[in-house]
């Protein structure tokens, strides 16, 4: 559904040209959910970015659903690909209520029927028909990210690229919105996209998954790979130990180096 190709893509900084991601290649079969991790800084978001068409200077070849992608999206590619990104307390506009937040992409692709479309949206996401008029400022974190998820769907698209799509909630409400995206996707056979820093999201909710460093893939592995920590590189095994926490007994040794009396 999804192929990438020796994808790279600079900046231009105070004169210079900066790297951010350098000859990224991989491919999403449709119904799956592919996984970019790694630290900030490693250009994932850069590449998530680059596929929606929210960055127009680019080298290297994407195709979606077997059609070469350009700079430009025309409306029809646009629809087909949407994406949820990471801040639900940035991405929807203050001022707009629920319903005017989910018609505004059936307004600009022509879409009829809105209301119904928007019912079906809220159903969809877990949240009932008197969330069509509250505000942002009226919802709670987890609450505003569905609305965003519900956006993103509502013109039923066959791809989804989710930025960062939990980092901004507690731990409960994470496991929510990711058993309710993985609920969407098995449902309707989207594609998923996911990126994210946080090893434990993207194994959650990805068959696969490539790991980024300094702007390139270092690794591609499946999901049940990195949970019985059989990777190939250093910096993958880094990542699967880091997601895992400190161990009580390196903390004691720490601690005890340190000089400090503990009980």
């Amino acid at each position: 559904m999804i192929r990438v190709e020796d994808l790279s893509v600079a900046f231009r900084a105070g004169g210079r040209v900066v790297p951010a991601v350098r000859g990224v290649s991989f491919a999403v079969p449709k119904g799956a959910a592919f996984g970019l991790v790694g630290e900030s800084g490693s250009g994932k978001t850069t590449v998530l970015r680059t596929i929606a068409g929210l960055i127009d200077d680019w080298d290297g070849r994407i195709e979606v659903d077997g059609v070469p992608m350009g700079a430009k999206r025309d409306r029809a590619a646009r629809r087909q690909l949407q994406m949820v990104f990471q801040d639900p307390y940035g991405s929807l506009h203050p001022r707009h209520t629920v319903a005017r937040t989910l018609a505004a992409p059936l307004r600009l692709h022509g879409v009829g029927e809105r209301d119904r479309r928007i019912d079906a949206a809220l159903a969809d996401v877990g949240l009932d028909r008197r969330f069509r008029y509250r505000y942002p400022n009226q919802l709670s974190g987890g609450q505003r990210q569905r609305v965003a998820i519900a956006r993103a769907l509502i013109l039923e698209p066959a791809i989804v690229l989710l930025d960062e799509p939990t980092s901004a909630l507690d731990v409960s409400v994470q496991a929510e919105v990711l058993d309710l995206l993985d609920r969407l996707r098995r449902e309707r056979a989207l594609t998923y996209i996911l990126v994210s820093h946080d090893l434990g999201v993207v194994v959650r909710l990805c068959e696969t998954m490539a790991v980024m460093r300094n702007g390139e893939v270092v690794e591609t592995a499946t999901a049940s790979a990195f949970r019985k920590g059989a990777v190939a590189t250093d910096y993958a095994r880094g990542l699967i130990e880091s997601s895992r926490g400190y161990r009580r007994e390196t903390r004691m040794a720490e601690v005890a180096e340190a000089g400090i009396r503990t009980t």
